[in-house]
Order: C-alpha cells, then structure tokens, then sequence
C-alpha cells in the first residue's frame, strides 16, 4: 500500500491506496479516515505511559534523596561532634563509625589529643616561669620603698604572676569557661575610670552574653585594650557588644589619635610601642592576642568613626 495525504472540509486526510491485478482487470483499493482518528489511539496510550514515567521519575527522586540523606548521616554526626570539640563540649569524636570514616575519627581524636596536651604544655610553661619567678620577685620588693613608683610596678608584676598560677591550677579542672561579659566588662570600665579620670568611658554592654573565656583572661582581655583606649583617648572611650552568629564581638573605641592602617599589625607584636609616652610597656596588645588564640577568639584593629583606634574582639559563644 502507498500512503497518500489529504486534506477535505474537517481537516487532514490519511490514506492507503494499493493496486491490484484481477481477471476482470486492474483494481485500485483506497482506505482514507480523518488524521484525528488515526492519532487519538496513540494519544491515549501516551497519556498512562508518560504517568507511568512522571511516577517513576517521583520514586526514583525520593529513593535518592532517602539514601543519600541516610549515607550523610554518620558524616553530619562526625560534623556535629567536631563542633562540640571546638566549643569545649567533648574530648573526642565517636570512633564507632563506618569502615569509611573509621580512620578519619581516629585522626580527628589524635588531632584534638595533640591540642590538649599542647594547651596544657603551654600554660604548664608559663607556670613553671610565674612560679620560678615568684620568690625573687618577692625578695626584690622588701629592697623597695613601698610607696615609690619601682613599688607600684613590682606588685603589677607580682600581680600577673599570680594571675598565670591561678590559671595553671584551674586548667586541671575539665569543665567549660561561662563568663558574664557585662559584668566583667562593668568591673573593667570602673577601674580603668579611676585610673584615668580624663577620659569618659561609655559601656553598652547588654546583658546575658556569656562568653566560653576564662574570667581572669576575659578581665586581661578587657583591661589591656580599655587601658590602651583611655591613655590615648582624648575624652573619651565608648565599649559596645553584641551577639553574631557564632561568637559575641565586642568593640572598644577611644577619640584619640588612632594608629595608621599600615602600622596596626605592628602594634599588636610584642614588646613594640608606637608611642613615646612614659606609661606602657608594648605588651598590652600581644598579651590579649595570644590569650585571644588560645580561647578561640580574634582581635582586628580599625579606625573608629571620628578618628581613633577601634578594637574589634571576637569572643567564643558558651556552650547552652
């Protein structure tokens, strides 16, 4: 049969025509139906079909997403407890894991042991050094007038070096630093002012942010950048804080000259001093940044609004 097409008063024609050879002669058989008629079964059938395949499709999307949220579930866990290692929640990763990550929960702890112990060999170094310190600094102050200035500095150092011992007993204890910033910040403010009446510190410090530092490194913290801001400042020192996402940045900005962009890294090594004043030994800055290190925070300096220097310090979240 030849196809033939055509096209009458409803629309398109399709058509079959096939000759034939008979004893009475030659006889042409056409077959003609509306092209609508031919097409409707195929339309029919590709309705069911493309339901079956659009169902399918929906099985196969939700199979996958089952099993690739199903595999994940070992690796958020693993995730999860890394967190709770870094926010001083847990000691160590679960090392019942699959085959996969097996290893990789086993360097993790191996990883956050290396930490520990070199935390703790830190702070035992420095506590070595404040206590083998300690008494020939006590015998050099009975050689000193007590009220003189050689007094006053002796008894600073005296003071920090029982700030370090106390640390090194308190870093035996397993259990998390929760420090009430504003309160800490509040008891600062009020001996920074009395210490240096010219300038009028401003505090917005709201209350309830607790902060995962030890309280006597968030006070050396504090003290030494409000210091730094109230013996610069020309009148005035505002110290301002609030709650991001994963710690609590606190601000402390004076009115005073401020320290030049290219000079600000400088300015936190140890033992530099920018300025030529008396007062000040060009250790403030360094102090607070390794104490900042060793909790978990940074520090950035910047210029405040106005002029002067702004002191960003990002504090670590408490854990609950």
């Amino acid at each position: 049969p030849r196809p033939q097409q055509g096209v009458d008063a409803d629309g398109p024609i399709h058509a079959r025509q096939a000759t034939i050879a008979t004893a009475a002669g030659t006889v042409t058989l056409t077959a003609a139906a509306p092209a609508r008629v031919i097409a409707q079964p195929i339309r029919a059938a590709l309705f069911p079909l493309l339901s079956v395949i659009a169902a399918l499709a929906a099985i196969f999307a939700v199979a996958a997403f089952v099993q690739w949220r199903w595999a994940l579930r070992p690796v958020l866990a693993l995730r999860d407890q890394v967190a709770a290692i870094r926010h001083g929640v847990r000691e160590q990763v679960d090392e019942d894991q699959p085959d996969e990550l097996r290893p990789l929960a086993a360097e993790l702890n191996a990883l956050a042991a290396e930490g520990a112990a070199a935390l703790a060999a830190a702070r035992g170094s420095a506590a070595n050094l404040a206590h083998a310190l300690k008494t020939p600094v006590a015998t050099l102050a009975l050689t000193l007038p007590p009220d003189g200035a050689a007094a006053a500095q002796l008894a600073r150092i005296e003071g920090v070096i029982r700030h370090h011992l106390a640390r090194a007993r308190t870093a035996a204890i397993a259990r998390r630093a929760r420090t009430d910033l504003s309160a800490t910040v509040a008891d600062v403010a009020g001996a920074i002012g009395a210490l240096h009446r010219h300038a009028a510190i401003a505090v917005d410090v709201p209350a309830g942010l607790i902060v995962a530092v030890d309280a006597h490194d968030l006070a050396e913290i504090v003290g030494n950048v409000m210091d730094n801001a109230a013996r610069h400042a020309a009148g005035r020192v505002a110290v301002s804080a609030a709650a991001q996402d994963d710690a609590v940045l606190l601000t402390i900005a004076d009115d005073g000259p401020g320290i030049a962009a290219e000079r600000r890294e400088q300015a936190m090594a140890p033992g530099i001093r920018l300025d030529e004043g008396p007062s000040g030994d060009g250790f403030g800055l360094a102090i607070v940044r390794e104490l900042l290190t060793l909790c978990g925070g940074r520090m950035a300096l910047g210029e405040a609004p106005g002029g002067g220097l702004s002191v960003a310090i990002a504090l670590p979240h408490a854990a609950g």
